[in-house]
């Protein structure tokens, strides 16, 4: 079993436990809603959609590509402002960016070096998207999103170079491991250092001057929606 697989486990597990509910209001989802999206994106990553059937074949993958995507839109349209809507897009441009530029520059030789290109893409994204966001949602969805992104633009490339480069595989070929690797360690570090800092802050903003969309509501049954 790869390790996004692993990973998507750990999180049900965390979440049957009541230890991630937090995470879960900031992306406006319920333990329910959290179990069903990662057993659809276990069960989506053994699933390919054909794309295009000539030569090279195209697919998307269920799991790894259309899941965590459509995951991503709906957070950012739960955005509390149009401010935070603006820094999740570029978010994930510049870690789609990122990403290809880096794979571009270097080219890494799967058969040494102490980590797997597709982890370190992961860790890359995941750091990055946080830099980027500073908030739990935005880190989510820069970091899932750029890392789609980047693997789309290097599928289009590799449709358009012919057959002789085999079938392309959007979301495919360990793509999950570093999607799933990549949101978690955005969210992760999001929740570390956003709940370090709100402490050192006295806790969070709740004052009058806030913006509506970003102002935390109270505890809701299922999962409230909290930034």
């Amino acid at each position: 079993m790869n390790v996004g697989l692993l990973l998507l486990i750990g999180a049900g597990i965390l979440i049957l436990l009541g230890l991630a509910q937090q995470v879960l209001d900031r992306l406006y989802l319920n333990d329910k809603m959290a179990l069903l999206i990662l057993a659809a994106m276990v069960g989506g990553s053994f699933i390919e959609i054909p794309l295009f059937r000539g030569q090279p074949p195209v697919s998307i993958n269920l799991g790894g590509a259309l899941i965590p995507l459509a995951l991503s839109i709906y957070v950012l349209s739960r955005a509390g402002t149009a401010k935070e809507t603006s820094r999740g897009i570029i978010g994930t441009f510049l870690v789609g960016a990122l990403i290809y530029g880096v794979a571009k520059i270097y080219k890494f030789d799967i058969n040494a070096g102490m980590i797997e290109p597709q982890y370190l893409w992961g860790i890359l994204a995941g750091i990055t998207a946080y830099l980027i966001g500073r908030s739990r949602r935005l880190a989510f969805i820069s970091a899932t999103s750029g890392v789609i992104l980047a693997d789309i633009v290097h599928a289009v490339e590799g449709a358009l170079r012919g057959a002789r480069y085999g079938p392309t595989r959007i979301g495919g070929a360990g793509v999950l491991d570093t999607v799933v690797l990549a949101g978690i360690i955005g969210v992760v570090l999001a929740e570390i250092i956003g709940e370090s800092r709100e402490r050192l802050q006295g806790g969070p903003d709740r004052s009058d001057g806030r913006p509506v969309g970003l102002v935390e509501p109270g505890p809701q049954e299922g999962g409230a929606d909290h930034e």
